[in-house]
């Protein structure tokens, strides 16, 4: 009876789903649906980096010098074995960029969540409790914004890099990228989960949870953040693309994942000093993916944030 139970309840969510306004409006869409499939196999791709890869870049037993900078095989003068060439340390350049995209997307998720979280939570504090606590925090929120996201990124990087004396800077890179890029977001998160608290806090059904005595926190918990996840959802999705670029400048800028670890920032990086002599794919290939993702997941921002509104229903 339970199974039975379970496969009707998953019948019918599905059913809902493909009977939404959401859905039909993604079918509508043939951008839409293009840019999901193509970000779909990018994340997969980075997912399964080591079934797909055909070398691990990573394991440096298997590095030689003297396969460095051979160019993509299909141009006549490279090796079988790298179909996209190699870079200056030997590494297959389609294996780094499948490893590197996978390091990218982590970033980029990882610091969206982060931001999301720290943001979503503030914000909330910030839209139900109102008075000094909403004043400070909007305060904090307002001389963050007269920053732009880069600079507050590369000062929280120095300053987390200065206090920790820049020890093990290439185990904890990825850490302090996700905390470098996840508070330059916050505010965004904040400001509007606050607008939308401040709306929701004066109705019926946040006066009926307080009549019954329930903790502030529950019913922030509860009742609030649900009816107000619905633009938190089109800012996480345009800020993935933003973390990724964002990481991708770090890395580029020598402050990001380092070279033993290389995201698509960092071969960016590798690559643009070796451009101009010639070695040219070391830069473009991974400039190329990264270009492709960041758009697909903007114009999937874009098109939930129009399917979100019921303005242009």
């Amino acid at each position: 009876m339970s199974t039975d139970y379970q496969t009707n309840e998953a019948k019918s969510l599905l059913r809902r789903v493909l009977d939404s306004d959401i859905w039909y409006s993604f079918k509508k869409s043939k951008v839409t649906m293009v840019a999901a499939g193509v970000a779909l196999i990018i994340f997969l791709a980075a997912l399964l980096a080591p079934l797909l890869a055909p070398h691990n870049p990573f394991d440096l037993a298997s590095l030689s010098l003297m396969d460095s900078l051979l160019p993509p095989s299909w141009t006549g003068m490279g090796d079988p074995r790298y179909l996209l060439g190699t870079d200056d340390q030997g590494r297959d350049v389609l294996s780094t960029i499948l490893y590197g995209s996978r390091i990218s997307i982590a970033v980029g998720l990882a610091s969206v969540a982060f931001a999301a979280v720290l943001g979503i939570t503030l914000g909330l504090v910030a839209g139900y409790m109102g008075g000094a606590v909403d004043a400070v925090i909007m305060r904090v929120a307002d001389v963050q914004l007269s920053f732009p996201a880069i600079l507050i990124a590369l000062l929280i990087d120095g300053t987390i890099s200065g206090l920790t004396g820049g020890v093990n800077r290439e185990e904890t890179a990825f850490t302090v990228l996700v905390i470098s890029i996840g508070l330059s977001f916050w505010v965004q998160y904040a400001r509007t989960v606050r607008s939308s608290t401040l709306v929701e806090r004066d109705k019926e059904y946040v006066q009926a949870a307080r009549l019954i005595g329930l903790h502030p926190f529950l019913i922030m918990l509860r009742h609030v953040l649900p009816n107000v996840m619905g633009p938190v959802l089109v800012i996480a999705t345009i800020n993935l693309a933003l973390a990724i670029i964002t990481e991708a400048t770090l890395s580029f800028l020598g402050v990001g994942m380092p070279s033993t670890q290389p995201s698509l920032g960092t071969m960016i990086r590798i690559g643009n000093d070796f451009l101009f002599s010639g070695e040219w794919w070391i830069t473009l290939f991974p400039g190329a993916l990264l270009a492709v993702l960041v758009l697909a997941v903007n114009l999937l921002g874009d098109w939930l944030r129009d399917a979100l509104n019921p303005k242009l229903r």
